[in-house]
């Protein structure tokens, strides 16, 4: 009978995947072997330790739902997410910068009209937003379909909500750009909000004394014939955790410095209720193929 050591125990179970018919899945596992073997002999690991990471990793798969993917929020908090959006996207060459996806899109949202206010029913600072989708020379992309979805003025989203099933979305709404590539909307500024730690990822953020907490943000996605679809955030500037994004996700070029208004009137002439807020913000498109993301936690099913 053949008797492993440290390194044999790894060559051998690396050669046991070389009948691997798909090329790129025998090379992932057989890197990821390596990487794993070369974790447990670096750190010496203990039979308790990896029996702790065994019942972390199953208490994360039970924590799982159709509304909630303790995985992804994982991947999230440990720079997963961010590190493979940023391999995917080497060289934006002008392009706005992506970011992460999140948990809290729900697929293609309805077709909203320019102007509308999408947080109508919400209360919080009420702000307006005016934006334009061009490629990365400037010229205006037309009928081109910018999903938009934030956090409440609690730090929810409206699928976390028991009411998301019967009540239908909120702060979310999907916008077609117009002859020279705007959309606008009407709105409340999000706050910071943590993300949940109900769960094993919130045990080891607390645990190891991290923040929880996500800076204010916005997301956009824009889906441009010819052009890769982007994924990205809008940050409020200034927010105080904008430099503590316990996902990683924060980039110079997606702050927005919003500007606070006492105008009777908003950009699209309508009157203001009172003191209200100004985002303004340009996404540049990178020409190229793509399909928009899916949905990563509430059924696509579910969106409205």
């Amino acid at each position: 009978m053949t008797q492993f050591s440290e390194t044999e125990l790894t060559a051998a179970v690396i050669r046991s995947f070389d009948d691997t018919p798909d090329p790129r899945a025998k090379f992932l596992l057989q890197e990821l072997v390596k990487s794993l073997h070369d974790y447990v002999r670096k750190t010496n690991l203990t039979f308790e330790e990896w029996d702790y990471a065994i019942d972390f990793l199953t208490r994360t798969g039970q924590k799982c739902t159709d509304i909630r993917q303790e995985f992804i929020l994982l991947s999230d908090v440990m720079g997963v997410s961010m590190l493979v959006d940023a391999v995917n996207h080497r060289d934006r060459e002008g392009a706005t910068e992506t970011t992460v996806l999140g948990p809290f899109y729900v697929g293609e949202h309805k077709v909203t009209a320019h102007g509308t206010d999408i947080s109508a029913e919400l209360e919080g600072e009420r702000m307006f937003v005016q934006s334009r989708v061009t490629d990365r020379g400037g010229k205006p992309l037309a009928n081109v379909p910018v999903d938009v979805w934030h956090a409440d003025d609690d730090g929810f989203y409206d699928s976390q909500k028991p009411t998301f099933a019967t009540q239908g979305p909120s702060s979310r709404a999907r916008f077609i750009t117009d002859k020279d590539g705007r959309f606008f909307f009407r709105t409340i500024v999000p706050c910071s909000y943590p993300i949940p730690t109900d769960g094993p990822v919130g045990e080891m953020i607390h645990a190891t004394k991290r923040p929880a907490l996500r800076p204010a943000h916005v997301h956009f996605l824009v889906a441009a014939p010819g052009y890769q679809p982007l994924v990205t955030h809008v940050f409020i500037g200034g927010d105080p955790n904008i430099d503590k994004d316990v996902v990683f996700g924060v980039k110079d070029e997606l702050i927005a410095n919003i500007e606070k208004r006492t105008d009777p009137t908003m950009p699209d002439g309508k009157p203001s209720s009172g003191p209200w807020h100004l985002m303004t913000y340009e996404f540049r498109m990178k020409p190229g193929e793509g399909v928009a993301p899916k949905p990563l936690g509430v059924k696509a099913s579910e969106a409205a």
